[in-house]
């Protein structure tokens, strides 16, 4: 009883490990994830860090109850497929679409030029840049055949083999840096603030002064571009 209640004491103490880690996650996922699905998950590896961690290993409780928090939220977000496979699709268009386009023209493809080249309107393109909101850089499933394969993205991922391989590449790391030079300078700004000044879409917006979904479509593109320019090493 004494265990019981030293475990389930512990794991409200760290429930607000859990809430970061599946609100971090969620910035990068679908609006369809649910952020209670997380932290659901989060919770029984919390709990599954509390009945394992060895004090003895020399880690610190908190790293490691973190690994096997994000580990048991990835797990649940493979089960559940989170991307739908029409918005897969409609992303590896899109791809494609700004690959040729660059090629025709020499220079990275507006909006515009996007929509009109898939013959869409504007708003048609832009809904679908929304829509892919939680595109990746690089998926598990770029590496293999099977088209119906779930994706798991490079950025959750838990350092396997496989596509975390490929962008420790020295000559992969390169030819990203060069493509995200290449990036239109809000697109190229957006990714700066995301990644590197860790600031929040909500944030991102505040700065350049438009919509929090306004910034997800930037961000979904600038993505899309790189992609496009990784071609060579993703495998698409």
């Amino acid at each position: 009883m004494a265990l019981k209640f030293a475990i389930e004491r512990s794991a409200a103490d760290y429930s607000l490990l859990v809430k970061r880690i599946a609100y971090t996650l969620a910035a990068r996922l679908p609006a369809s994830v649910q952020i209670d699905d997380l932290v659901q998950a989060g919770m029984i590896g919390l709990l599954d860090a509390l009945n394992n961690f060895d004090e003895t290993q020399g880690a610190q409780f908190e790293t490691y109850a973190s690994q096997r928090i994000r580990g048991a939220m990835l797990d649940e977000l493979r089960e559940i497929d989170w991307v739908p496979r029409s918005v897969r699709k409609n992303a590896r268009d899109i791809e494609r679409a700004i690959s040729a386009l660059q090629q025709q023209l020499g220079k990275a493809p507006t909006e515009q030029q996007i929509a009109v080249y898939m013959e869409l309107t504007l708003h048609e393109y832009q809904a679908m840049l929304t829509d892919a909101r939680g595109h990746q850089l690089v998926y598990y499933e770029d590496f293999q055949n099977d088209d119906d394969a779930g994706p798991v993205e490079l950025n959750l991922s838990d350092g396997r083999a496989g596509p975390f391989g490929v962008m420790q590449d020295e000559g992969m790391r390169q030819a990203l840096i060069l493509a995200i030079e290449e990036l239109p300078e809000r697109e190229k700004m957006v990714m700066a603030m995301y990644y590197q000044e860790e600031l929040n879409l909500k944030e991102v917006g505040a700065v350049l002064d438009v919509s929090e979904s306004r910034v997800c479509q930037i961000h979904s593109q600038a993505i899309m571009r790189l992609r496009a320019k990784l071609k060579d090493w993703i495998g698409q």
